[in-house]
């Protein structure tokens, strides 16, 4: 097995100074050689970092010290690389932004369904299923059934919700909402904020996609296609397994085995879906970026960025 941990961790918890929290933690992941990211506001901390095995340990038992923490939980994923260039402390206004004030999970959230039990509610025909995450993700894989909202992003998700409660009021339905997102954080986000519209039966998968495909065994699984993840691992599937998707560097838009056959897919510089949507001079850029990557591989050294999956740029048409 890999000697590189990667644990993806959230907690929503009210911090009253979490600027106060952001020095001292850092101090100490940053002892520990741990690398990735980690988020802090005054709902909570969010984050994805990786390290040893033991330093992994001690980066969690100092996360846990932090205050309200203690039950926090996390997901666990292997990778054969470190997934990270740096490690990087960040106050943010929201550990997931939605842009709803007020949007408390600590208050107000929907009932955790275990993975064990996510099919029994999701074949229900009684059900609404609605996957939070965003376009390119759904784009990879969802489960059976999924209502896809086509969003760009998260803070898209109210208004796309809104729309979507006025069409089931003209039905004259009054479906339970089942939500799902890749570890948890933004469904708890997104059933708290249904459920202040006054919809009761709201329910959200307990520990997301990761934690169902790590627990669900692929003959009884309802999951189709890989989930994305935002590391250098790009996808994975059941067992958390390495997916076989990549990343476009030119979009930051995953690509598939028959994406990497397509004509218009260069390694590093486009993909059938940003192909000629990119001036020369950027082409010229990538074109260099990528002969340093090969340079650098070559040397055995790393790349700044040759490995690090950033949020894809906003859609473009190829």
């Amino acid at each position: 097995m890999s000697n590189i941990r990667v644990t993806a961790l959230y907690k929503f918890v009210s911090f009253d100074d979490p600027e106060a929290l952001r020095a001292p933690l850092f101090e100490r992941l940053n002892a520990l050689g741990i690398k990735g990211t980690i988020l802090l506001a005054t709902e909570g901390v969010n984050g994805t970092i990786a390290g040893t095995p033991e330093a992994m340990d001690a980066a969690l038992e100092a996360i846990r010290a932090l205050p309200g923490c203690a039950s926090l939980e996390w997901k666990d994923s292997h990778a054969e690389a470190m997934p990270f260039l740096r490690l990087k402390v960040r106050l943010k206004n929201e550990i997931v932004t939605m842009g709803v004030p007020g949007t408390d999970p600590t208050c107000l959230v929907g009932a955790y369904v275990k993975p064990e039990d996510w099919n029994d509610l999701i074949s229900d025909p009684d059900t609404v299923v609605i996957d939070t995450r965003n376009d390119y993700e759904v784009a990879l894989g969802t489960f059976q059934g999924a209502i896809d909202p086509e969003t760009e992003s998260f803070r898209a998700f109210p208004e796309w919700f809104e729309k979507f409660r006025a069409e089931l009021a003209a039905q004259g339905r009054t479906p339970k909402i089942a939500m799902f997102c890749t570890g948890g954080i933004r469904c708890e986000k997104s059933t708290s904020y249904v459920k202040s519209l006054g919809i009761e039966d709201v329910f959200h998968l307990q520990g997301g996609i990761l934690k169902y495909l790590e627990t669900v065994p692929e003959e009884d699984s309802l999951w189709e296609g890989e989930c994305f993840v935002f590391d250098e691992r790009v996808s994975v599937g059941h067992g958390l397994e390495v997916g076989d998707y990549q990343l476009c560097h030119a979009c930051r838009h995953p690509v598939s085995a028959e994406d990497r056959a397509d004509e218009k897919y260069e390694d590093g510089v486009s993909c059938p879906r940003c192909h000629g949507t990119f001036t020369e001079a950027k082409m010229a850029a990538l074109r260099e970026r990528q002969k340093q990557v090969r340079l650098a591989r070559q040397r055995g050294e790393s790349h700044i960025g040759d490995n690090v999956v950033m949020t894809p740029r906003k859609k473009v048409s190829a």
